[in-house]
């Protein structure tokens, strides 16, 4: 009886954790699902609300729309060099920062992990900032989506916690006895220890950098210097229907309801557009993913 008693417990406890997660997956995945059949449907059917679950009158209008911009592959362009170079720029700051800072011998390590944790909670403030970025003449400057944000101070304090719970000491002091220096033990030892903290980082900050929005809309006003996501923003804004004057003529109405109809569908083009290269670059991180994550989200 107690086995049976037992089993039927079990049985009942994974039916709902089951339910629970297809539940949530719909609701996460559903979102996704729209603005694929709505970006493939008729303007008007999307409106009406008639793309629930299915494409109606399939079309590549949107697509043909946004293709036609020869400013979103300037924002391509852009984005792709903004995410590789920052990227890049911040793992060489954080790696670094958080391997010296997961030696129990350093001096000073409390007030320096300190210092470095306050400023997660206290910034500079934007005005500031952006009379620094000015005296550094980096207004409308390439280089301040790219340098402007060195460190996460989070990202940098998980990765610490990865190199002082993920590998030994006595790997650093065997490598000492060795003769091997500081530096050498980080690139020789840390580092090709550190794939899975390395991975989870390098999604952490390319995604930052791949939707960086606010900081280009401070500093970069220059069209050839914007981002993908200011760029489609230009895009979208452009095609929208603006007020409609009562005196406007039959064939204004017409044109700003035209541009109206084509923005309904760029809408969700756009977003798919955008969200893309993600989505084909995560299935080879998830590998190295949950495993950094799991070990480095532990803070210390």
């Amino acid at each position: 009886m107690k086995i049976t008693r037992k089993k039927h417990k079990r049985t009942l406890f994974d039916t709902v954790n089951t339910s629970l997660v297809v539940l949530i997956t719909l609701l996460v995945a559903y979102p996704l699902y729209f603005c694929v059949i709505a970006s493939f449907s008729d303007p008007t059917q999307v409106a009406a609300g008639q793309t629930l679950l299915w494409i109606k009158d399939f079309t590549l209008e949107a697509y043909q729309n946004v293709i036609k911009e020869t400013k979103l592959w300037i924002g391509y362009r852009n984005t792709i060099i903004y995410t590789i170079l920052g990227t890049l720029y911040n793992l060489i700051l954080t790696l670094p920062a958080a391997y010296v800072l997961s030696k129990k011998y350093l001096p000073f390590r409390g007030f320096l992990s300190w210092y470095f944790f306050l400023t997660m909670y206290v910034s500079g403030g934007m005005i500031p900032s952006y009379l620094l970025m000015r005296d550094l003449h980096l207004i409308n400057n390439p280089l301040v989506l790219i340098i402007g944000a060195g460190v996460s101070c989070y990202n940098m304090i998980v990765t610490r916690q990865y190199f002082s719970a993920s590998i030994p000491e006595d790997i650093y002091e065997a490598a000492h006895i060795d003769g091997a220096s500081e530096i050498k033990c980080f690139t020789r030892i840390a580092l090709p220890l550190a794939k899975p903290i390395t991975a989870v980082m390098t999604l952490y900050y390319g995604v930052g950098h791949w939707n960086s929005y606010y900081q280009a809309m401070i500093y970069i006003h220059k069209d050839a210097y914007k981002p993908l996501q200011l760029i489609l923003r230009d895009i979208l804004i452009s095609n929208e229907m603006t007020s409609i004057d009562t005196n406007a003529s039959v064939e204004m109405i017409e044109y700003l309801l035209k541009k109206a109809h084509i923005a309904q569908g760029m809408k969700y083009a756009i977003i798919l557009i955008a969200s893309l290269p993600l989505l084909i670059l995560y299935p080879f991180l998830q590998k190295y993913f949950a495993k950094g994550v799991m070990i480095g989200s532990v803070k210390g």
